[in-house]
């Protein structure tokens, strides 16, 4: 499996797009084009601080999802997307993580996202990756609308490369775990 950082008009990215706006329709009963379209491309590119990232197998993209600036220190997840062959693996998870790794890397603390009433999976995904419901979770999800998540990241180690830091420290800038803990990804 490969990640790759693209732009929004990389060819790659069009089945993403195809295939969760018409999963988009066909679950809320119209075109997904203007959902789809909100946010100008620019604002998934590094230079706008933003970032919109594929997993490829065999040079396929087959799962993907993006952030945008919600603001100075608040990333804004959006269109996080499993290719319906390759569900069930785990894909997605790793696509948020990879974005949360980026978004920490770039110095954002707080992930934001909404995801809508009709996506039972994806709530489940948010809810099982740590993120926070700002909403009550008891109430029936179509009479609140979007249903709004946070999730609160850990600060940056300014002493330690993030790729080493996740490895061998808990939280980026804990302690270093005892000798035979560290973790491999």
């Amino acid at each position: 499996m490969t990640v790759i950082h693209v732009p929004v008009a990389d060819p790659r990215v069009r089945p993403l797009l195809r295939e969760l706006g018409h999963e988009y329709s066909t679950r809320y009963g119209k075109d997904a084009h203007a959902e789809i379209a909100r946010y100008p491309d620019e604002e998934f590119t590094p230079p706008h601080g933003g970032l919109l990232l594929l997993l490829l197998e065999r040079g396929e993209p087959v799962a993907g999802g993006a952030f945008r600036r919600y603001d100075a220190t608040t990333a804004e997840l959006k269109r996080i997307w499993t290719h319906s062959a390759h569900r069930r693996r785990g894909l997605a998870r790793r696509v948020i993580a990879e974005l949360e790794r980026e978004a920490s890397a770039r110095g954002y603390r707080r992930i934001r996202l909404t995801t809508g009433p009709r996506q039972p999976e994806a709530r489940g995904l948010y809810l099982a990756t740590g993120y926070t419901p700002l909403f009550d979770t008891a109430a029936d999800p179509e009479t609140i609308g979007p249903l709004p998540f946070e999730k609160h990241l850990p600060e940056r180690c300014e002493k330690h490369l993030p790729e080493r830091c996740e490895k061998h420290l808990p939280d980026r800038c804990g302690k270093p775990r005892p000798e035979g803990k560290a973790t491999t990804s």
